[in-house]
């Protein structure tokens, strides 16, 4: 398949490790799906999933990137929504010993990347992406960001937008930047910026 500009968009549920861990899999095996379709379910700028891998979405979409507000609202729909069932859930759960936990151990954070060229390989009734782009959206879900829910922008997706643009779309914080090293890819540069306000 031929490589093409590709947005990249991975939500990302944190605090699945730990929730898994000490929550018995009956009770998990229902939340996270539930949580994971509620993400899929408010997908208003057609993105296209390649895969979900447990505790995350791969999104992507090629062809023209959708403006700036437009991904931003996509963003805060997400967690919104998110938000929206696990207040669901634990209502749902709350008699389970387990269940009371549920909110105060999940969370949702975005990362963000535009790679120049990524390929769409078929396997199967699935698309795989593959492309050193897809590496890096991948390891920016392992970064230096001192909180727990966010929204992560690669460097590589901001230089498309104007930065008055960017600016103006976080009515409810500010931006901060970070870089972290990876072995075999080098330095990523990248911005954040906390959803808890929402």
């Amino acid at each position: 398949m031929q490589a093409e500009p590709t947005l990249i968009c991975i939500p990302d549920i944190s605090g699945f490790t730990q929730f898994m861990s000490t929550t018995d899999i009956e009770l998990g095996s229902k939340v996270i799906p539930a949580l994971l379709n509620r993400v899929i379910y408010a997908n208003k700028l057609d993105l296209r999933v390649s895969e979900i891998e447990g505790d995350a979405i791969l999104f992507y979409k090629t062809g023209p990137l959708p403006t700036f507000t437009e991904l931003v609202y996509q963003c805060r729909l997400f967690y919104t929504e998110f938000y929206e069932q696990l207040k669901i859930l634990h209502k749902k759960y709350k008699n389970d010993k387990q269940g009371k936990s549920i909110p105060d151990m999940l969370g949702l954070k975005i990362v963000l990347h535009y790679g120049r060229e990524v390929s769409s390989v078929p396997i199967g009734k699935n698309i795989k992406l593959m492309g050193e782009d897809v590496i890096i959206a991948h390891r920016l879900l392992k970064n230096k960001v001192p909180i727990d829910e966010y929204i992560l922008l690669s460097e590589n997706l901001r230089s498309q937008y104007k930065e008055s643009t960017i600016e103006r779309n976080f009515g409810w914080g500010e931006l901060h930047d970070r870089e972290t090293e990876y072995k075999h890819i080098g330095e990523i540069n990248y911005s954040y910026i906390d959803l808890r306000p929402l």
